[in-house]
């Protein structure tokens, strides 16, 4: 069993109550999210509150809603939140996105790293269940709740399976979100791109006249034969501890 908290540099997360541990793709969503510099920023699943710490500690004149249905992960995330220097600009919220979308709040960004194991089989506990897959969460409702919450311009950056992104994107399009940015990760580079990184970003005609074109990154490699890379490295420096 791996430890029950996580230290970073400006903050811990305890995680022993969450049904989704502090993982790598959870990481790169925080440190790679395009963000504005103020304004309102959701994070969607947050879980132990990961991400939104991350973004608070990025972006210090934000204010942060981080949104979850894991009651147990929920109250974790305040403590974690309670516990690290951005406690007052963070607002953990025991809600589903689908909920939330229903009013007239509205965001400058949201980052999730979303449940996406659709073609695997369920795991037997419901807690990792609703964590993992898209069963509470499905890629088209994610979408348009994103598109409902999102003021003008705003973005939405997540992490795809590299099998799922062209579909995502293309669906993305659709509910007047056409892609900005993406970027490939591999754990090394000799093993298979598994997943992408991926930045949207609201637009007023829903696919009319809206450009397709983005910015392809290189693949962003996470290990070489010395340790972490200096590409994954840099990404990552104000957090983790090396």
């Amino acid at each position: 069993m791996g430890s029950p908290t996580f230290q970073f540099k400006q903050f811990t997360i305890a995680h022993d109550r969450c049904a989704m541990k502090v993982g790598t793709d959870g990481v790169l969503v925080g440190a790679w999210a395009e963000l504005p510099e103020d304004g309102k920023i959701l994070d969607v699943g947050t879980g132990s509150g990961l991400i939104a710490l991350m973004v608070a500690q990025r972006r210090p004149a934000a204010q942060v809603v981080g949104i979850d249905i894991d009651a147990a992960a929920v109250e974790q995330a305040r403590e974690n939140v309670e516990a690290s220097p951005f406690g007052s600009r963070i607002d953990i919220r025991l809600q589903s996105l689908q909920e939330l979308a229903e009013g007239n709040e509205c965001f400058d960004a949201i980052v999730c790293n979303p449940p996406f194991f659709e073609e695997t089989l369920l795991p037997p506990d419901t807690r990792r269940c609703l964590a993992r897959h898209s069963v509470s969460l499905p890629f088209e409702e994610m979408i348009a709740g994103c598109a409902k919450l999102l003021r003008e311009e705003g973005s939405f950056t997540t992490i795809l399976p590299t099998t799922a992104f062209d579909s995502f994107r293309l669906q993305c399009f659709a509910a007047g979100l056409p892609i900005r940015r993406s970027q490939p990760v591999q754990g090394n580079a000799r093993k298979p791109q598994k997943r992408v990184l991926a930045t949207f970003v609201k637009k007023n005609a829903k696919g009319n006249g809206m450009t397709i074109s983005w910015t392809q990154e290189k693949p962003l490699i996470l290990n070489d034969a010395n340790g972490r890379t200096h590409d994954y490295a840099a990404l990552t420096n104000e957090f983790y501890l090396w």
